[in-house]
């Protein structure tokens, strides 16, 4: 119920889907670029669902945006059920992405039913949390969101999630049992970007948005003077909050004006932060990184195509990201790509949860205020690139990591509850 292309983990299941069991109908909305693969695979068939004439805007008063959902909702479900019970042909098997919860969920279960198909729920977090960052926890709706998610995601023949703890809450509070751990693991695609590679797509880059420290990049990694790149995807929603990676920026400036003042020292390369992706805070974000006065840091807006999202993780230094979960159960996706791409990473520490995916000071460091994030990343990058001894140590460990990929942990762990 979301833009297919934006929604890679749904992607990778119609594709391993189609590749080794099944043909595949796919119901999400048009709008971002999917991944190659998927987009020329023959046995997935796509149906785009009609996007509502107005959008609510994100500064809505409560009464508005409710109006607004419920619009939205009533609408959604005509169209699931028809796609459902009259266009698609007769499934084996639904298998619905969660969240939203509503309406999907219902019309998934009532869809099943009715065609004498299996429901499969695949957990990526909590609807009524999602909720709540709007409305409150404490809002009436929030808790009926909560009651009809949990009674109707029991209905479901089999379950996927993303986190083991996520999997012992579905079991202790949703009387959901046998629930399988499917981690977000990185597609084929990414993986560390050849210098040669590197180049080209900083040429590329250099013709669409301007960065005043991007020559460097292009004489390659070993350049000394070259700039430090890091990236922070972000879909622009409001479990991420990029006021933290603001804040952070200009105090990591003051640290390196400081440590530039002082005589002997060496100077300290440009922080070029390239912050990839689409959504609906993006231009409140742009607004106040464009009223920034930084020295040493630039911070820089983009959205890439899939391949080259791809390319520009393997090209470099850090990864960032400011994801905060609204349960504490689920794992960034984008996190696993870093490491897919060998590139360490410096994540927002939302709870005991990101233990199951980030180690901090082994593949990652993990901070919760922009004040230690702002020293993590001066004493990350301080000598770069030549001598840089716990970032080049973070390096080593991820490159170290087990290379699991998307296809294997999906063969292994969802082909059995699919084939079953």
């Amino acid at each position: 119920m979301g833009d297919v292309g934006r929604s890679p983990r749904m992607q990778y299941h119609a594709l391993a889907l189609a590749t080794s069991l099944a043909e595949v109908d796919v119901i999400g909305y048009a709008g971002s670029a999917m991944h190659p693969g998927v987009r020329e695979q023959a046995h997935i068939n796509w149906h785009f669902l009609r996007r509502p004439a107005l959008l609510a805007p994100q500064n809505a008063r409560r009464w508005l945006f409710l109006g607004y959902a419920l619009a939205k909702i009533l609408g959604e479900c005509l169209q699931l059920l028809w796609l459902l019970l009259c266009v698609v042909r007769k499934p084996d098997v639904i298998l619905v992405q969660n969240p939203p919860a509503i309406p999907t969920l219902l019309v998934a279960l009532i869809a099943a039913r009715l065609r004498a198909a299996k429901l499969v729920v695949d957990w990526h977090n909590f609807g009524y949390t999602m909720l709540s960052l709007r409305l409150g926890q404490r809002h009436p709706l929030v808790h009926l969101a909560r009651w009809y998610e949990r009674v109707v995601g029991r209905q479901a023949d089999a379950h996927l999630c993303v986190s083991r703890a996520m999997q012992a809450v579905l079991q202790a509070d949703w009387g959901i049992a046998g629930a399988v751990v499917l981690y977000d693991r990185p597609a084929a695609c990414f993986a560390p970007t050849s210098p040669h590679v590197r180049q080209d797509l900083f040429r590329r880059l250099q013709d669409t948005i301007t960065f005043p420290t991007i020559e460097g990049q292009l004489e390659g990694t070993r350049a000394p003077d070259r700039p430090a790149l890091l990236v922070s995807p972000t879909s622009w929603t409001a479990d991420e909050d990029f006021s933290v990676l603001l804040d952070a920026a200009l105090q990591c400036d003051k640290m390196i004006r400081a440590h530039e003042a002082e005589s002997g020292r060496r100077a300290f390369p440009p922080l070029l932060i390239l912050i990839t992706g689409r959504g609906p805070l993006r231009s409140h974000y742009e607004a106040q990184i464009a009223r920034l006065a930084l020295h040493k840091v630039h911070l820089r807006t983009l959205w890439l195509a899939a391949e080259d999202y791809a390319l520009l993780l393997g090209a470099a230094d850090l990864g960032l990201c400011l994801h905060r979960s609204s349960s504490g159960l689920d794992l960034p996706m984008k996190v696993a790509d870093m490491f897919g791409s060998g590139l360490p990473v410096c994540a927002l520490d939302y709870g005991s949860c990101l233990a199951e995916q980030v180690q901090h000071g082994v593949n990652g460091l993990l901070f919760a205020t922009s004040a230690q994030l702002a020293q993590q990343l001066y004493t990350l990058f301080q000598g770069f690139p030549d001598d840089s001894p716990l970032l080049y140590q973070l390096r080593q460990n991820v490159n170290a990591l087990p290379r699991q990929r998307w296809a294997e942990e999906w063969r292994a762990v969802a082909q059995p509850v699919f084939a079953a």
